[in-house]
């Protein structure tokens, strides 16, 4: 692999070889399904979340490669662009009072990484999109000096064969275009991990799908790009727009996008990998020296690392994880729709809201998938993400009654997903005073119709009502989110507007 990524080129002959090999690799992990050779139940959740650096001033830092050397720690790695780093939080068994021990764990290395990103005047903050990240920041010389960036880079503009256009209609509207995938660094989120059994798999993948509208409409922070607001999540469509390999002809044909909802329901793990297979072709076509198919018949676990390759360049909301641990294989539900931010109660949050609900939901005797088109979750995801909390949704009515109807994302919530939540987490055996502390979080932010995204928006337009620029505006904004996110206290109950100045005297 590093030959191959040193050089930076593929040949005709590496695709078809990795194509085959992929094949094999479909074949292995078919024959460990039907072997039931997969890792039984350990209720197992994880978590990472995207962060950005910046100054005192609000503005991004392109430091990571400093701050990550004075961090020294495994847990913190390099993401795309040069302010942005990850954090790692280990596997944790979902259980007791886990969310609790998530937040100090999570409080205690965030607090460790920014006083090491003081010592190169940058900070860490939490949040979908920094507003003030301005297009000369999201540029090919500022993604992180990784070789696998690099190369990704290189395939993906290779791919479209031209410039990726930008172009985002919402309460303003963007429209630019960018020579790289550099915006998609932009985009920071959380991604929640949940290790399941291939026989719950599919359960849990169609949950996941129909309450990402719901996350999205309580969690959205993300509601500036390049000094243009736009919807109240942005990463979304500028993620899919910033690695879309298609050009408007195949997008007028109808092939599929790389950042991708999905088109159906499924029946197993196995449907999301054999789709990838058939809909995307290779990226980076880097073939392992594994034969699967032999491993698999002498009784060894395979590495399926092409296919592992495969589906970490196909980006779908809810991405299925194949993984090894301690010798033996796993399946996992990646969950990737959660902006960052703003404060670690709310990230642990909207965790918990996410576990709960899902388990409920995968659990009732009439699934919601069964009741609610493909369609219908899809449009609800497109609708969370331009009008977050004050989305309205398609969700199937209550009772005998068919069909579905269409609610206020915050009554949906309120009303129906958080009693769900709350019975999903006390069969997860999570303590009632971790469970009643964070869905408490999600309540109020339903209840006062208040998300990191109409924070910011509030904050903003305030900032220029005062006669700030909107230049210096978002900067005021950043900067005094920054303030209440070290602070802590979850954005429910955060003032709106900016601190007014102390009289001098």
């Amino acid at each position: 692999m590093g030959e191959k990524v040193v050089a930076g080129g593929f040949d005709l002959s590496d695709r078809q070889h990795y194509r085959d090999k992929l094949r094999r690799c479909l074949t292995g992990l078919e024959r460990l399904l039907a072997q039931e050779r997969f890792d039984r139940p350990k209720n197992l959740m994880g978590l990472e979340i995207e962060l950005n650096l910046v100054g005192t001033d609000g503005m991004p830092k392109m430091l990571n490669a400093q701050v990550l050397e004075r961090i020294a720690s495994r847990d913190f790695q390099t993401e795309l662009a040069m302010f942005n780093l990850e954090v790692n939080i280990a596997p944790h068994r979902l259980g007791g009072r886990v969310f609790d021990r998530l937040a100090e764990e999570l409080r205690t290395s965030l607090a460790y990484a920014d006083r090491k990103a003081g010592e190169v005047d940058a900070g860490i903050v939490m949040i979908g999109i920094l507003p003030t990240l301005d297009r000369d920041d999201l540029v090919s010389s500022n993604l992180s000096a990784v070789d696998r960036y690099t190369l990704l880079n290189d395939q993906i503009v290779a791919a479209r064969g031209e410039d990726f256009a930008l172009d985002i209609d919402g309460v303003e509207h963007l429209r630019c275009t960018s020579k790289s995938i550099a915006p998609e660094a932009a985009c920071t989120s959380v991604q929640l991990h949940l290790q399941v059994t291939p026989g719950r798999f599919a359960d849990v993948w169609n949950a996941a799908q129909a309450v990402a509208a719901a996350q999205v409409a309580i969690g959205a922070n993300s509601p500036f790009l390049f000094g243009r607001e736009l919807w109240r999540e942005s990463r979304p469509p500028l993620f899919q727009q910033s690695t879309d390999t298609r050009p408007p002809e195949l997008q007028a044909q109808g092939v599929r996008p790389r950042t991708w909802f999905g088109e159906r329901w499924i029946s197993s793990a196995h449907d999301l990998f054999e789709e990838n297979l058939r809909f995307f072709p290779a990226l980076l076509p880097i073939c392992d020296e594994e034969e699967p198919l032999e491993v698999v018949d002498a009784g060894g676990v395979p590495k399926l690392a092409e296919l592992v390759l495969h589906n970490g360049t196909i980006y779908r909301w809810n991405r299925p994880v194949y993984g090894i641990a301690d010798g033996v294989p796993h399946l996992r539900v990646e969950n990737r729709v959660l902006p960052a931010g703003p404060t670690i109660t709310d990230v642990i949050a909207n965790a918990a809201f996410y576990y709960g609900v899902v388990r409920a939901l995968a659990e009732e005797p009439r699934p919601v998938w069964t009741r609610l088109p493909f369609e219908a979750a899809a449009a609800n995801f497109d609708a969370a993400c331009r009008h977050g909390i004050d989305a309205r949704l398609e969700w199937p009515r209550r009772g005998r009654y068919a069909g579905t109807a269409q609610v206020d994302a915050v009554t949906l919530v309120r009303d129906e997903l958080l009693p769900l939540a709350e019975a999903g987490l006390t069969a997860w055996g999570v303590e009632p005073a971790d469970r009643d502390l964070y869905l408490g979080v999600i309540e109020e932010r339903c209840r006062r119709r208040v998300n990191g995204a109409s924070w910011q928006a509030a904050t903003f337009h305030r900032a220029l009502e005062s006669g700030l620029s909107r230049e210096s505006a978002l900067a005021a904004t950043t900067r005094r989110y920054c303030e209440l996110m070290h602070a802590g206290d979850p954005v429910h109950t955060w003032p709106v507007g900016l601190p007014k100045p102390v009289p001098l005297g």
